[in-house]
């Protein structure tokens, strides 16, 4: 019997106004939202999928408050005022943000926190959260294997480990991911929407061509018991759209897709865009070991919903826009586009075309460097990631002076990076997230006391150089 998944088309008209401005959704496609997820839940059982415990487990992808880059608070909403609506006992809305922020002050921004205190749901800011230690299965070690992982254990939230291993017959989890293409791992959704699970820290090493294989082995130990992938809008070009290029990247698709099986769900997700399984690959992998449940080709979905319109091929990499005055030398020999190519550069993107950023310095990347460039270097520079910090860095260290070079270490420290371009750029962190900075403060005290252990940006980058 065939997988079946749900592609629900929404046909109220979008906003009229230029998606870089991202306004609450409009009256009727805000009813119509409602609606159409009622229809998805009451179509797969409605209340018969509630557990023993009577518990919903709400997962967001609100990987920071960027527009267009978190789950729509509608589709949030809807989904909780369902299952308050329909017998659930305790709901809860959990998550666990990128590096540079803190979930507490995500969920504040994007309306989440008002959405839980007004339905009466449950906030859990897993990166305060006490840990349990997990392994990366799916490859040995670097000593022991070619392309091995650097690193082989991770911090995960003993809150996922109670209420959705050991409680997963016990507890109903919803997967609710935003419909992206992500320009370091082709797709994010209900997949990646895990990601969430080890704690920052433990998602800077291996950040590289070992991504789609860590996506997978989280994967095979917890996944949704439905997915409902929220395509109000969709976004091209990377999973963290640049505001001034949202009319490029932005792109009102108007739909939801859902299902009981994540990895089914992501197929058709990612047909969507153009790409089938094999183009993306955590998703070839995780059919590779089994985790689709039955599904193991498109030959065993059953899409219930048209989508023969579907037939243009989107880009997942970054539009290849830079701030000119900003030198970009590559590595020749070996740059990974799931770490300190595209992480780097997303941000570049963001710092220059949305704040005003600075240029006048040099980012270096990847390794395999003419001598020569890296002998011709003037001034400032930044080194992202730990292969160009092993070929240039003593060298541009002991040539220009500590004071002008800045580290950002392992394949992907978002955190280190944000500081040392802040500082390079002359952007304030703070206006990455807008909120008041007296309100930024509390709730920042507030998570330090609950014990965060999310790597928070420093708020002074601009003015001090974080060594």
């Amino acid at each position: 019997m065939k997988t079946q998944v749900t592609v629900r088309r929404l046909a109220s008209p979008h906003q009229k106004e230029s998606f870089t401005q991202y306004l609450p959704l409009n009256q009727a496609l805000k009813e119509e939202v409602f609606a159409a997820v009622k229809e998805i839940f009451d179509a797969a059982g409605g209340r018969a999928l509630l557990k023993a415990s009577g518990d919903v487990y709400l997962k967001p992808n609100a990987v920071d408050c960027k527009a267009y880059s978190y789950t729509r608070p509608e589709v949030i909403e809807a989904a909780a005022r369902y299952w308050r609506d329909n017998g659930a006992r305790d709901i809860y809305l959990f998550e666990n943000c990128t590096q540079g922020n803190f979930t507490r002050m995500v969920f504040a921004i994007t309306g989440y926190s008002e959405i839980c205190k007004r339905l009466g749901v449950k906030q859990v800011f897993l990166d305060e959260m006490d840990d349990t230690l997990f392994e990366f299965k799916g490859k040995k070690g670097e000593g022991e294997e070619a392309e091995g992982y650097a690193t082989g254990s991770f911090n995960m939230p003993k809150f996922i480990v109670e209420r959705l291993i050991e409680g997963r017959d016990e507890n109903l989890y919803i997967s609710l991911p935003k419909l992206k293409t992500h320009s370091m791992a082709d797709v994010t959704l209900g997949i990646k929407n895990q990601w969430a699970f080890p704690q920052q820290a433990d998602r800077r090493a291996d950040h590289n061509y070992n991504l789609p294989h860590k996506l997978a082995d989280v994967l095979g130990y917890v996944r949704p018991d439905f997915t409902l992938i929220e395509g109000v809008e969709a976004t091209i070009h990377g999973h963290y759209p640049v505001t001034a290029f949202a009319d490029t990247c932005v792109l009102p698709f108007q739909v939801l897709i859902a299902s009981q099986n994540v990895v089914a769900a992501d197929m058709v997700g990612a047909r969507l865009f153009g790409m089938e399984a094999k183009d993306v690959p955590h998703i070839k992998i995780a059919l590779a070991r089994g985790y689709g449940q039955g599904v193991h080709s498109w030959d065993d979905i059953d899409v219930i919903g048209d989508i023969s319109d579907f037939t243009e091929v989107y880009q997942s990499d970054l539009l290849q826009r830079f701030p000119a005055d900003v030198a970009i030398l590559r590595g020749k020999e070996r740059l990974c586009r799931e770490g300190c190519q595209n992480n780097p550069l997303t941000l570049l993107q963001v710092l220059g075309f949305d704040h005003g950023g600075k240029g006048g310095w040099t980012l270096i990347m990847g390794k395999g460097h003419d001598p020569a460039e890296i002998a011709a270097i003037q001034g400032k520079v930044l080194i992202a990631g730990h292969c160009a910090a092993a070929e240039v860095g003593d060298a541009l260290v002991n040539r220009l002076g500590k004071k002008n070079v800045y580290f950002s270490g392992y394949c992907n420290d978002l955190c280190a990076s944000i500081n040392a371009m802040c500082h390079l750029m002359h952007v304030n962190p703070l206006v990455m997230a807008p909120y008041p900075f007296a309100a930024s403060m509390v709730l920042l005290a507030q998570g330090k006391l609950h014990g965060t252990k999310a790597r928070v940006s420093f708020p002074f980058a601009h003015l001090m150089k974080v060594v």
